[in-house]
């Protein structure tokens, strides 16, 4: 199994295990106060602190579900799991930016990405750009690789 392969099922099974310790009320702290913005205008349903570190709620919780069962799904292939690890890379990456701006901390009161958020997605935006557009062999060079064998079998007689 190539590396980047192994990102898209390991990445998958993390975020998946993260979206499930969203539900389970022991791992989930609630906060003695609401911030004002979730007060206001956010999505309160599971609102709390996951491991008491990260801020989440049930919307937040299914993105982690979905972006899990993505990445398992995607590990089937090299070319699947590359295309996941960039997308990713990219999403995280633009919520990572959106969790500085005050306006975008809530996306818009839907879903809290602030705090030690913007952390963890910097660091899983760094990591997926590397499996996404970095690791060798490219897809290019893959591409290239089953051409060539192709026109292999194509040549040879049977």
């Amino acid at each position: 199994m190539k590396a980047g392969r192994y990102f898209a099922l390991i990445t998958g099974i993390a975020y998946l295990l993260i979206g499930l310790m969203g539900f389970v009320p022991s791992l989930v702290s609630e906060p003695t106060v609401l911030p004002e913005y979730v007060a206001e205008v956010g999505v309160r349903s599971g609102f709390g602190y996951l491991l008491g570190l990260f801020p989440i709620n049930t919307a937040h919780n299914i993105v982690h579900l979905v972006v899990g069962v993505l990445g398992i799904l995607a590990s089937i292939a090299l070319d699947s799991s590359r295309l996941y690890a960039g997308l990713l890379g990219i999403f995280y990456a633009t919520l990572a930016v959106l969790g500085f701006i005050p306006a975008a901390q809530t996306m818009f009161g839907l879903i809290p990405i602030y705090g030690n958020d913007i952390w963890l997605h910097a660091g899983t935006a760094a990591i997926a750009i590397y499996f996404g557009f970095f690791a060798t062999p490219n897809l290019l060079q893959l591409f290239a690789q089953n051409r060539d064998k192709a026109r292999e079998e194509v040549s040879e007689p049977s």
